[in-house]
């Protein structure tokens, strides 16, 4: 059990956490543990007392029903691992986090002018399927028992909705997640390297700022929160030569 433990823990923190919380309350939706309405986001719910701002995160929270509890949660786990650990557009925490955002907020908004539904969680599926996969281009991926290429699998996700019942509505909103990544890939990528423009959507500097942590030292005890660096050294106005403490000299 600690082993299983420890594999847990040692799994990339965002993807860890959202697939874990996707895969909860997706059980306790469809067993009958907890309701579904809290999971369903329509604007008008924002003009309420209080406004319902947690549906802007819980709508995404929902899998498909029977076997696609654990597919969803499998698919959600993998393309954020990779975007976490391997993907050069995201080097830090924040940069992820603030991708999520973005992406979220334009699928929420494309499937309530256009679409109606809502929840999104397939949307945001596809949106990292396509984010993953830009960076793999030239290598192949295994999409049940076929092989192809790699940038392609987001389309097959996409596709392969329309033999289910109720596809083709799964289908426009999975349109929306795919046009929600590739807006954020063409202002942070494609338009600064191609345009010579300068990056459009540059993670907010709050985000670091709540992202930042203690030091963590790890003891004999388990671990321990440590005070933050200090900058060493004077400051002022002078030169650094000038600051160093010399002999003591009395006037008078």
């Amino acid at each position: 059990m600690a082993d299983i433990a420890s594999v847990y823990m040692n799994t990339p923190p965002i993807a860890r956490t959202v697939a874990t919380a996707v895969f909860a309350c997706s059980v306790g939706v469809f067993t009958g543990m907890i309701s579904s309405s809290p999971f369903f986001f329509h604007y008008s719910l924002l003009f309420k007392f209080p406004p319902a701002l947690y549906r802007l995160v819980t709508s995404f929270m929902i899998t498909g029903p029977d076997f696609g509890v654990l597919l969803d949660t499998y698919f959600i786990f993998t393309y954020l691992s990779q975007l976490e650990m391997g993907n050069s557009k995201f080097p830090r925490k924040e940069d992820l986090i603030w991708y999520l955002m973005f992406v979220s907020c334009v699928i929420v908004f494309l499937n309530q002018v256009f679409t109606g539904a809502m929840m999104y969680l397939h949307a945001l599926l596809i949106a990292l399927c396509y984010t993953a996969t830009q960076d793999r281009r030239g290598t192949n991926a295994h999409f049940y028992v076929i092989t192809i290429p790699a940038q392609l699998m987001p389309y097959c996700l996409l596709l392969v909705q329309l033999l289910f019942p109720g596809g083709w509505a799964s289908f426009k909103v999975g349109l929306t997640g795919l046009f929600a990544a590739h807006l954020h890939d063409f202002l942070t990528r494609l338009y600064p390297e191609f345009g010579n423009g300068p990056n459009l959507l540059p993670t907010p500097g709050f985000l670091s700022w709540i992202l930042s942590t203690p030091r963590v030292q790890n003891t004999a005890y388990g671990q321990s929160m440590g005070p933050r660096q200090e900058r060493s050294g004077r400051t002022g106005p002078l030169p650094d030569s000038w600051r160093s403490a010399g002999p003591g000299r009395r006037l008078g």
